[in-house]
């Protein structure tokens, strides 16, 4: 019989030019109740700061770290997303970004969630820039920047969105079926099997910011991987940050790429991993 369970995992962690958010992210993943993981950082340029910053996270906390990296030339994420895919040991992944500090059980629950034939979909509660700034390596280690009223203390307005950091199993599991929200993949706070991401081709190079990890999930899908939600089960925390590198006619184009997979069923992008020739 075929394990449901995964025996290895990974988080790939994209980043770029922002080593403030970075090593608060690298904080909450030293922090993690499940220890056992391969940690990769898919690096689209960062200079040299970022460099050192992981060298010393390699010192201190991760000595097999990847630092998966390739030459500034605009944003090329999904490039390097692939580069840190190809490099995975892991048989299951979870990927997120360098401005999102995992609760401590964050990769607990993945693996809890994780089965054959499904990927996760996770979300998070954005922390407006003050919050952000006010997170210590104290505050993530005690876990007190995931206590809502602590969050309050240092600037979060009261939303119904932060009752993702309500600490009920019963309270999660609830929300989790009756949430609105679509179970997309996310890539701030999805997870999935390595075997079915190289089998879509990986993400497609061709797109820019807007919708590039919900097109790699509706090709997941119609592989026929089904879409799990656990948005308020794992839980990071979104660090606040401008995105100059936002664009409306590529955002624009990303739709019509979207739309095209959808309405042909593509399962493979031809501008992934393999490029079609």
């Amino acid at each position: 019989m075929e394990r449901s369970k995964p025996e290895t995992v990974g988080v790939i962690i994209s980043t770029y030019n922002n080593p403030e958010w970075l090593e608060k992210t690298l904080w909450g993943y030293a922090s993690q109740s499940y220890t056992s993981f391969e940690l990769i950082i898919a690096d689209d340029g960062s200079g040299e700061e970022t460099r050192n910053l992981i060298e010393s996270f390699r010192r201190d906390y991760f000595p097999e770290l990847k630092h998966i990296w390739h030459e500034d030339e605009g944003f090329r994420k999904c490039k390097i997303l692939n580069n840190a895919l190809v490099a995975a040991e892991s048989e299951y992944l979870i990927f997120t970004d360098h401005d999102c500090i995992p609760r401590k059980d964050f990769i607990e629950t993945h693996l809890r969630y994780a089965r054959k034939g499904y990927f996760l979909s996770g979300g998070y509660p954005k922390l407006p820039m003050a919050t952000s700034k006010a997170i210590t390596h104290e505050d993530i280690t005690s876990g007190n920047a995931f206590n809502i009223q602590w969050l309050k203390n240092h600037g979060l307005k009261s939303s119904f969105k932060n009752t993702k950091l309500y600490k009920s199993n019963s309270y999660a599991f609830i929300m989790n079926h009756i949430t609105p929200a679509r179970a997309s993949w996310n890539g701030c706070n999805s997870s999935g099997w390595k075997k079915d991401m190289i089998a879509v081709n990986g993400f497609n190079e061709a797109m820019q910011y807007g919708g590039l990890d919900r097109e790699f999930g509706e090709r997941l899908i119609n592989l026929g991987i089904r879409s799990k939600q656990i948005r308020y089960s794992a839980i990071c925390l979104h660090l606040d940050h401008s995105r100059p590198y936002k664009n409306k006619e590529l955002i624009k184009k990303n739709e019509e790429i979207r739309r095209l997979v959808r309405a042909n069923k593509i399962i493979r992008t031809p501008n992934g991993i393999v490029k079609a020739i």
